[in-house]
């Protein structure tokens, strides 16, 4: 099971919150593939709106990659963008400033920025961990499959 950060603004992160997904790099497949049933997915919202202005910079939503692949999805107006179905826990957003000296890819890094600008990185399972708590995110069993659960914290 990896961990990871995905990056989108707040508004396009509730949309995918209400509807069990997630979407990456402007709908784009390939780092959907990266990500299998049962990792850990944490969003990181640099703004509110796409090409905002205001800086967020928060953590907005922690969840587990269901079973399946990602999929097309006709958003409309010629944009079919790729998705993945995500179970997405209870929690509380967390500005990522107080905690960039617990995490293990920003702790004593000047340019902590840098990652989110793939889009899409692993984490370390102690930061999963941190951002959860800071998050106050709920515990949760969640149906990978009909053989296979797990339980988070």
């Amino acid at each position: 099971m990896k961990s990871w950060i995905a990056v989108a603004s707040s508004e396009h992160v509730a949309r995918g919150v209400a509807g069990s997904y997630m979407q990456v790099c402007h709908g784009k497949c390939g780092p959907l593939k990266r990500i299998q049933p049962g990792d850990w997915v944490v969003y990181y919202s640099p703004t509110t709106q796409m090409g905002g202005k205001d800086k967020l910079q928060s953590f907005t939503a922690i969840g587990i990659a269901r079973a399946g692949a990602p999929y097309l999805f006709d958003m409309g107006g010629g944009f079919i963008p790729y998705r993945r179905d995500v179970d997405w826990l209870p929690a509380q957003p967390a500005a990522i400033l107080p905690l960039l000296e617990q995490l293990d890819f920003s702790r004593g890094i000047r340019n902590w920025g840098a990652p989110f600008r793939f889009g899409l990185f692993a984490i370390s399972q102690h930061d999963i961990q941190t951002i959860a708590e800071a998050m106050a995110a709920s515990s949760i069993t969640f149906h990978l499959s009909q053989d296979t659960q797990i339980s988070l914290f």
